[in-house]
């Protein structure tokens, strides 16, 4: 594996002092990236490695956690350098030790989300991304209902299609498309710059307790659709949602829209993980479809 050696320079060149890798340990948790703590000289730092043609993905992790850095608000890890050579990509970012989040931290989490949600731009879309293996587009859109209807719902339908979904799922999903605007008609909601991807794997609870998070999927956008996220595998204490509804209440329809946005992660599943999505997805689609008839 000569590609440590290639990142060996390249932490030296960016710290400008000498750095060896002395231990390198494996880190679990990642179903898509290898993850390694690896310490040398005093320093440690958390090293994400991969195939040499999904550099990109790791670049965009990059543009992702600098542009929630300088928001300010949650803290997440800092970036030090992106590289790749013929023989791998990796990502080098600030270690940090990470703990389970308590009631506290959650609390602190939920203000902080919504801290972050009030940082606008003026319009959705925006930021170069990516769903951890799948493409995100982001073309700035003025029309909210259209980016999701197209960016999000339609652009993974699309795939759905090409990877032999076909049936039930295509033909009421099509019909779902052409109502997206209906559903989202009431809805012209600021452009918030989101985390993107928040489940509870991608938020953790640093040394002092305090939140943490990480692997982001980063757009503005409806920040409902980062709400709907954590509701949909869980993992979110009750004072989260206390605190973040405090701090920043939603709006009435959420838990119709709440469907709606997560039927986009659930989509994606089925595109990444197969079949098993499938039914969750055309349920979905169907209590949809049954707020607009």
């Amino acid at each position: 594996m000569n590609f440590w050696a290639d990142i060996e320079r390249q932490i030296s060149a960016v710290t400008g002092t000498r750095f060896r890798i002395e231990r390198r340990d494996a880190v679990g948790g990642g179903c898509i990236n290898a993850a390694w703590k690896v310490e040398g000289h005093g320093q440690r730092y958390f090293v994400k490695t991969n195939e040499a043609d999904v550099a990109s993905r790791f670049a965009a992790e990059a543009v992702g956690l600098r542009v929630l850095r300088s928001a300010d608000v949650i803290r997440a890890p800092d970036v030090l350098c992106v590289g790749q050579n013929d023989e791998a990509s990796w990502v080098v970012l600030e270690y940090l030790e990470l703990r389970l989040r308590d009631a506290r931290c959650d609390a602190a989490l939920g203000e902080q989300l919504a801290a972050l949600h009030r940082v606008k731009h003026e319009r959705y879309g925006g930021v170069d991304e990516s769903i951890p293996s799948t493409a995100q587009p982001n073309s700035p859109s003025n029309d909210w209902s259209a980016f999701w209807r197209d960016c999000r719902l339609g652009f993974q339908l699309k795939r759905a299609r090409r990877n032999g979904y076909t049936g039930a799922l295509q033909r009421n999903g099509e019909k779902l498309l052409a109502r997206v605007p209906q559903l989202l008609e009431s809805q012209e909601p600021p452009a918030s710059l989101l985390h993107g991807d928040l489940w509870s794997g991608n938020a953790a609870a640093d040394e002092h307790g305090a939140p943490v998070v990480y692997d982001p999927a980063v757009y503005y956008g409806d920040r409902e659709t980062d709400l709907a996220m954590t509701e949909l595998f869980g993992g979110f204490s009750k004072s989260f949602y206390a605190a973040y509804r405090g701090a920043y209440p939603l709006d009435a329809g959420y838990a119709v829209r709440k469907t709606l946005y997560n039927l986009y992660h659930v989509l994606n599943h089925l595109n990444r993980f197969g079949g098993g999505y499938l039914q969750q997805s055309e349920a979905m689609i169907h209590a949809l479809l049954a707020e607009v008839r």
